[in-house]
């Protein structure tokens, strides 16, 4: 009896070395500790690293050509910080060019290759640093993911054939109004469900691995969806295209309380997303004025400290509390 015991977990062990284990392995993709370390872009794609960032830059500059960057220093360069805070705990491969579009729709896309636009409308929307940075994370995961060239390789989105012509300046004519009067490949913002979910999952990752309160992330998300529910039309092209679902928001509070273990403190805001967003706020409202062509309106003058918020007020308010606002479990 003995010796058929043995002979039987012999023969266990020696089938568990020829026959890979895939009942009992840890999903990589669904382990915060994996980011980096696993290859969450493999998949069939023609493209090479290389190409996708080519197409991603030929793309960028058409946008760039079309659009209004906003170009102001304190700005841009805040928004920058936090999207390359969370590409430096994603599986990206790429490295990520950051810009904001002045435009009031509530919205953000990434190219192929990593180049990253985001509205001011969205950052005005978003109440808080994390709701913002759930937002970047979520399209961070989709170029970490390649799902833009996956896409086009599978031939769902993009005509093949039409890609040489976008190098060869034949750019127009192969996009779609997204918003913004900016003329982008829909098979470069419209993904499938699935690319949807799995975006979802690795946005969630990294927005935790950043330090942020992942519970943000569907709390903007439902925030659009209420929005459009109160004012049918307001809400953006790009989330239109691929709706934040309630399947979706539920795998997401499940995919919370499964694979991301609570940590005593998240960051949730900071007194330095207030003062952008008022600056940002200032400058669109100064900018609207601009713009009217009303010639006899008034013209104020103001005086240095009596503006929108602006090097001269931080300097009367050397002492205020710049610490991130934590969320405590």
């Amino acid at each position: 009896m003995q010796r058929a015991f043995s002979f039987h977990i012999g023969l266990v062990l020696a089938l568990s070395l020829l026959v890979p284990n895939t009942g009992f392995a840890k999903d990589k993709k669904k382990d915060p500790e994996e980011i980096g370390n696993r290859d969450v872009g493999k998949g069939v794609n023609f493209y090479s690293l290389e190409k996708e960032i080519a197409l991603g830059k030929q793309l960028a500059q058409e946008i760039e050509r079309q659009a209004k960057i906003v170009d102001d220093p304190v700005i841009a360069e805040y928004v920058n910080r936090i999207g390359q805070n969370l590409v430096r705990n994603s599986d990206a491969k790429v490295p990520f060019t950051i810009k904001v579009i002045d435009g009031e729709e509530v919205n953000a896309f990434a190219l192929p290759g990593g180049f990253f636009f985001v509205n001011s409308g969205l950052i005005l929307r978003a109440e808080s640093e994390a709701e913002l940075a759930g937002v970047m994370a979520h399209e961070i995961a989709h170029v970490a993911a390649r799902h833009g060239t996956r896409q086009a390789t599978r031939g769902q989105l993009v005509n093949l054939a039409t890609i040489p012509l976008i190098f060869m300046g034949g750019w127009t004519g192969y996009g779609v109004r997204q918003g913004a009067s900016v003329l982008i490949p829909i098979g470069f913002l419209k993904f499938s469900r699935g690319f949807e979910e799995e975006a979802d999952l690795l946005g969630l990752q990294y927005l935790y691995k950043a330090g942020y309160d992942p519970t943000a992330f569907v709390d903007f998300f439902e925030k659009i969806q209420s929005d459009e529910k109160r004012r049918p039309g307001t809400m953006a092209k790009v989330f239109s295209t691929h709706p934040m679902t309630e399947d979706r928001i539920k795998n997401s509070q499940q995919n919370i309380a499964e694979i991301l273990t609570a940590k005593p403190e998240y960051v949730v805001n900071t007194s330095e997303f207030e003062k952008v967003k008022a600056r940002l706020a200032a400058l669109q409202n100064r900018r609207k004025i601009d713009d009217k062509d009303d010639k006899s309106r008034p013209t104020l003058r103001r005086t240095p400290g009596s503006g929108p918020i602006g090097d001269d007020e931080e300097k009367q308010k050397p002492d205020e509390d710049e610490r991130p606002t934590l969320k405590r479990r």
